[in-house]
């Protein structure tokens, strides 16, 4: 497992990141403290504080390229 830590500051980029994440065949769960979500569900990532860091686990192997596209959210 691979874990990032990220922010989604802007409308546009839960978008975008949904649309990466949603492209990938691995499980990928996001969390903020102790709430867990499905990172691939857009209403899920909505029902987090997006105000506060988020951590993205990659459970499986991380497809290439992953960590290169969700760079741009990285802390």
């Amino acid at each position: 497992m691979r874990s990032y830590a990220i922010q989604l500051r802007t409308i546009a980029d839960v978008k975008e990141f949904a649309r990466i994440v949603n492209a990938c065949d691995v499980d990928i769960d996001l969390s903020s403290g102790r709430y867990v979500v499905d990172a691939k569900s857009i209403m899920g990532v909505f029902s987090l504080d997006l105000g506060k860091p988020l951590r993205v686990d990659v459970h499986g192997d991380s497809p290439d390229g992953l960590e290169a596209e969700l760079k741009r959210f990285f802390l």
